[in-house]
């Protein structure tokens, strides 16, 4: 039992140094991913045995290249951050993929079908909103679930206290002080019992 116990943890071992030697690689290879664009013609027309790629509004293959590769990059360093963050936040790491993702579709769009009149770029914002507004509502429902496991406090609780951001009591207890403090029959120690006391 022990053997196979040991052989298993062994076996997850080495995938895991496996899996993160292959992250860490390409991580290191990032920087030569987005110099790839210098294999690329130079010219409007690139031909190969596979395809024939015309760009029509950068109206050179490096520089759509550079352009694709200048977000491909990023966008390849975002997705490894995401799926191997292991914080509570790791979903707000959408936003820039996300973002980066579009600008890729629509340099790729402008470039094969050169129809600039859509102006997805510069609307670019509008259109991503609805996803940002997603994603933040969702981080912060995950927050505030974590804030509710960590302290046990409710969010009712935190409405009833009337907590306000210039002042360091709550309301409620400077009530509490007021009223303790307008008691008639407010006592205070005599010194030889307040030293006893102590």
């Amino acid at each position: 039992m022990t053997k196979s116990k040991n052989k298993l943890s062994t076996e997850q071992r080495s995938k895991f140094l496996l899996l993160g030697s292959i992250i860490a690689l390409s991580i290191a290879f990032s920087p030569y991913l987005f110099y790839l664009y210098e294999i690329f013609p130079s010219g409007p027309v690139w031909e190969n045995s596979l395809f024939t790629y015309k760009s029509l509004y950068y109206e050179d293959v490096m520089t759509a290249a550079w352009t694709y590769l200048g977000k491909i990059t990023p966008l390849f360093l975002l997705l490894i951050w995401f799926f191997t963050c292991k914080h509570w936040w790791y979903h707000a790491i959408l936003v820039p993929i996300i973002m980066y993702g579009f600008q890729l579709v629509v340099a790729f769009y402008e470039d094969v079908y050169l129809d600039t009149n859509l102006a997805l770029d510069t609307d670019g914002l509008l259109y991503l909103a609805p996803f940002f507004i997603i994603i933040l509502s969702l981080v912060y429902l995950i927050r505030i679930k974590i804030f509710d496991r960590i302290y046990g406090i409710d969010l009712s609780e935190i409405d009833e206290t009337d907590v306000s951001v210039f002042s360091p009591i709550s309301e409620l207890d400077r009530r509490e002080v007021k009223s303790f403090q307008e008691e008639e029959e407010y006592w205070e120690p005599t010194q030889e019992e307040y030293y006893t006391r102590l």
